[in-house]
């Protein structure tokens, strides 16, 4: 073969320069992903440390087709008021009742019994989220 079919013909096959560039992206892409992995962890430790407030839904009971009644544990901060939200679904798993519950005063575990009142037979009283007041 002559020299000149070795070759291969210039601009066809990409630039020389490629793996070069294939280096740059790899390293950008590194440093983007590494950038937004710290946003998230640092967005994450904002959201745990500054959410004072937890709660749960200790019991229920369905009381008619028209309301579900729940047992709510609330912990909080002496002398913070903290909105929690309640839903009860149907067998199907459509929402047929939901209720805000606002929790106040100086203890900081409050247990309280809410009724929810609903569109149709509720099958469970679920716990959606505690906020303090001035977060919700």
């Amino acid at each position: 073969m002559s020299a000149v079919r070795d070759r291969l013909p210039e601009g066809r096959y990409g630039r020389a320069d490629s793996a070069a560039t294939d280096r740059r992206l790899k390293l950008l892409g590194a440093v983007l992903g590494g950038a937004l992995a710290v946003g998230l962890g640092i967005g994450g430790w904002w959201y745990l440390s500054t959410n004072t407030v937890s709660g749960q839904v200790v019991t229920f009971e369905v009381l008619s087709d028209s309301a579900v009644r729940a047992h709510l544990e609330v912990h909080k901060d002496s002398g913070q008021t903290a909105v929690c939200t309640l839903r009860s679904q149907a067998a199907d798993q459509s929402e047929v009742g939901r209720r805000d519950v606002t929790v106040g005063g100086s203890a900081t575990t409050v247990d309280t019994t809410v009724t929810i009142r609903t569109t149709a037979r509720g099958t469970t009283a679920e716990l959606l989220s505690c906020k303090a007041a001035d977060q919700h």
